[in-house]
């Protein structure tokens, strides 16, 4: 019998005060694969992505992590295994060390400090560690949280986005090393974006949505092309 996906979901749906955010979306992402979740913006990108880890909770349906239901796991436990990476980087005060090893400290776990500089120089970090996070540009607070995310560990890591609040050259210099990072670790990840040559350079395969509805899926060739439904 096949292994069961790093993460799939089944029939997945939110509906708020009568609004449907997310609409009976089914998925299954590959290991070490990028899946993109494509479309414009208010199309329910970031509404899925908050429910695959259950930021929010669906309405219906549910999500497998290696084919257990994410309900029966606890949510610290999910929000390690599936990790996020905002749009926009909420960094703790301290330094950039403190930060990155932020989850292993409140779990009252070792910090493998050599793991530590040895991703931060992934990320073009290098010599970063004892650096104020308040210090740093844009670019490089959204690398730390980055960082910070895959120091857990993740089976999964969510992208929401991850370089769209920054200018052009900070964006092109995270998407460089975000890319450079998944393939060193060979990363699961799943990718929010309304930028399709964004989607294209990171991902393999995905989804279009429209309205929370699932307007085309499979290779990203048919999924970036499919016209806007009306």
């Amino acid at each position: 019998m096949p292994d069961a996906p790093p993460l799939a979901t089944e029939n997945l749906t939110r509906v708020v005060d009568g609004e449907t955010l997310v609409a009976d979306v089914s998925i299954e992402v590959e290991a070490e694969e990028v899946f993109v979740v494509f479309g414009p913006s208010g199309s329910g990108k970031t509404s899925l992505l908050r429910l695959l880890n259950r930021l929010d909770e669906p309405t219906s349906g549910t999500v497998y992590l290696q084919g257990t239901d994410y309900r029966t796991i606890a949510p610290r436990t999910l929000r390690q295994r599936v990790g996020w990476v905002p749009q926009a980087p909420t960094l703790i005060d301290g330094t950039v060390a403190e930060n990155v090893a932020w989850g292993p400290t409140l779990r009252d776990e070792p910090v493998d400090t050599g793991r530590l500089h040895e991703l931060l120089d992934r990320l073009g970090l290098s010599g970063f560690a004892e650096r104020d996070a308040d210090r740093l540009s844009g670019g490089e607070a959204q690398r730390v949280a980055i960082a910070r995310t895959l120091f857990n560990d993740p089976d999964v890591v969510l992208l929401d986005e991850p370089a769209s609040s920054l200018d052009a050259a900070a964006a092109d210099r995270v998407e460089s090393l975000l890319a450079d990072v998944m393939d060193a670790y060979a990363l699961t990840a799943v990718l929010v974006t309304h930028d399709a040559d964004r989607a294209r350079r990171l991902g393999h395969r995905g989804i279009r949505l429209e309205e929370g509805r699932i307007q085309a899926s499979g290779a990203l060739d048919t999924v970036l092309s499919t016209p806007v439904s009306r």
